[in-house]
């Protein structure tokens, strides 16, 4: 006989049936979004909007700022599970009265994803972490200022957040619900793991179709800043990415390196020892090869390991 606390696991067929059926039903005059079905929903919003027959502005406004309260509420369901108090900005002045009301200010998503790693030891990888800060970049500048972008980078940024939030739901924290709630998201999750697909699909084809295009530029070819794609390619005056259209002069180029590095170890902007100009980026992923690299932007070509540093600059 199971535990007081606990839900009947179905033992037949008909059981089985009968908790999904009864997790599909809906009170239509009930507004009722736990946390993790509410990630959820959010995600099935951004999959609509990034795979509509034309993605147009509005789609992009929606996808970007749904992809960041999804990433932000299941990030924060991972911690409540952990302890309700660590979704406090001040975990030290939290109260459950406050936490059950909602009356409060709750951690940031770097801080959330801090948390996750050196509390719950929950595995977030560098990049993961790193797409999910270009993301709240996207969405602040989106709110407040006014967001500028192609459709094929934001597509393409935004497959890579929903690609971690998909496994994040998967070996995170699908396994801690019972039948009944896996059963409640299951459909919504199929939509999006589909939607997901079709992203994947279309940037895959892109890619394959710029290839000819980017033959034999291999040494200037760098990941796009914008879309993250292997397709810009630097001339020493301008950058321009195959894959999103993004045309930017080097040295507005290299302030968007430098803002990276302020969250991103593996990317730091120094002067190149061969042109001694402040435009070498470390860390930078390049066709020529699957590690990261040093490339310069002003010499339009990578810097061996081996070459001497700049004069002034640290081996």
């Amino acid at each position: 006989m199971p535990m007081p606390d606990q839900d009947p696991a179905p033992t037949d067929e008909s059981g089985v049936i009968e908790t999904v059926r009864a997790a599909g039903e809906v009170d239509p005059h009930r507004l009722d979004f736990p946390p993790v079905p509410n990630g959820v929903d959010y995600l099935v919003s951004v999959v609509h909007h990034l795979t509509a027959a034309e993605v147009g502005p509005r789609d992009i406004k929606y996808a970007v700022l749904h992809l960041q309260a999804a990433t932000e509420v299941l990030l924060k369901a991972r911690l409540v599970r952990e302890h309700w108090s660590l979704v406090f900005d001040d975990p030290g002045k939290a109260t459950e009265r406050r936490f059950r009301s909602g009356d409060f200010k709750s951690c940031t998503t770097t801080e959330a994803v801090t948390r996750l790693r050196n509390i719950a030891d929950v595995s977030i990888t560098d990049q993961a972490d790193s797409a999910l800060k270009d993301l709240a970049r996207d969405r602040n500048a989106l709110q407040h200022f006014g967001l500028s972008h192609d459709a094929r980078a934001v597509e393409a940024r935004a497959g890579r957040v929903l690609d971690f939030l998909v496994r994040f739901l998967d070996d995170v924290l699908l396994p801690g619900f019972s039948l009944a709630e896996v059963a409640a998201i299951a459909s919504d999750v199929g939509r999006i793991r589909d939607g997901l697909s079709s992203i994947h699909a279309f940037v895959t084809e892109r890619m394959r179709r710029l290839q000819p295009d980017l033959t034999g530029h291999e040494e200037r070819t760098v990941a796009c800043y914008s879309c993250g794609q292997l397709a810009m390619i630097a001339d020493g005056e301008r950058n321009r990415c195959l894959f999103c259209n993004t045309n930017e002069a080097t040295k507005y180029l290299i302030v968007e390196y430098l803002l990276q590095s302020l969250h991103n170890d593996g990317v730091r902007v120094r002067a190149c020892p061969r042109c001694q100009r402040e435009l070498l980026v470390d860390g930078i992923r390049s066709a020529s090869g699957p590690d990261p690299v040093s490339f310069c932007f002003g010499c339009a070509t990578r810097i061996p390991d081996t070459a001497p540093d700049a004069p002034g600059e640290p081996r």
